[in-house]
């Protein structure tokens, strides 16, 4: 590309979240900013040629490169151009399966957040095609894998490599809300009692966008599952209606409000599988149980 134009070390503007890479300028390659994070490279994602790379089944990879796209739990043997097959990868599942083992450190992806908006990379290497943009402050799943200055990382459920040296441990301090999410007090303050603060703003956020859940009865901290960590939240409602209201608006900000889960009608959804869509829980025995009669979220 001409000299003219800038590095790839941030995103020409921000967005909402990822945004197609249509009509955005494709930035120069650019040199690495800082050294970045060091991470260790699990041996399950690494292939023996160096250009390979785990792909999700919508990451968008040149078709000159030795790529092992992977579908649901399977493992894919990767074929090389001369007919040699060489190490399966694992999945994006395997890679980011349960909160505890994220926490911990024990599974082979971990989270990350990002210091400031960064264009999305198909690839690592000098022909990689920018296919998005992320903002700042965004949950994402870093693989371990740095190559050429860039960071290969989950988000939304797709692989794509970012500029190395732009990803955080820790949530960075925000000083607002986004748009279209109030944080102002709202309905039953009782109900925020033993909540996170994440948790707090995302009943404030629903109450203040559904003026009907005031009147509803919400379940914070308890006891039991992700309640006894005051990271959750349970909308209860007879009207299907805004139930798949309630749903849908906290899957379009589940980044701006850093949710791990979201459990309706006997589905479930995560910002980690997004690319998934809902998928189908078993029969626990009840309509509570089944959450038929009550939108359930959880925060990271």
């Amino acid at each position: 590309m001409a000299g003219s134009h800038r590095g790839d070390t941030r995103a020409v503007r921000k967005t909402k979240s990822i945004v197609a890479s249509a009509g955005v300028a494709v930035l120069a390659t650019g040199v690495a900013v800082g050294a970045g994070a060091a991470f260790a490279e699990p041996t399950s994602l690494i292939a023996e040629n160096a250009g390979a790379s785990l792909s999700s089944s919508k990451a968008k990879v040149p078709s000159t490169r030795d790529d092992a796209r992977v579908a649901g739990d399977r493992r894919e043997a990767v074929i090389t151009r001369s007919g040699d097959s060489r190490e399966s990868v694992s999945s994006v599942e395997t890679l980011t399966k349960g909160p505890e083992q994220v926490e911990t450190g024990t599974a082979k992806a971990v989270k990350r957040w990002t210091e400031e908006a960064l264009n999305l990379w198909s690839a690592y290497g000098k022909h990689a095609t920018q296919s998005g943009e992320i903002e700042a402050g965004e949950l994402v799943y870093a693989t371990g894998r740095s190559e050429s200055g860039r960071d290969e990382i989950i988000v939304d459920g797709e692989v794509a490599w970012v500029t190395s040296g732009h990803l955080a441990d820790e949530k960075p301090e925000t000083t607002g809300v986004a748009a279209g999410v109030s944080a102002a007090p709202c309905g039953d303050s009782s109900v925020e009692s033993g909540l996170t603060s994440d948790a707090v703003t995302v009943y404030r956020a629903v109450c203040n966008a559904f003026p009907e859940v005031a009147s509803l009865s919400v379940g914070g901290w308890d006891g039991h599952g992700e309640h006894s960590s005051g990271k959750a939240l349970d909308f209860m409602l007879a009207d299907k209606g805004l139930g798949d209201s309630i749903a849908a608006f906290l899957q379009q900000h589940a980044a701006e409000l850093n949710l791990y889960d979201i459990i309706w009608y006997q589905r479930i959804w995560t910002p980690v599988r997004a690319s998934e869509g809902w998928r189908s829980m078993e029969d626990r025995g009840s309509a509570t149980a089944n959450h038929y009669d009550h939108v359930h979220v959880s925060t990271n």
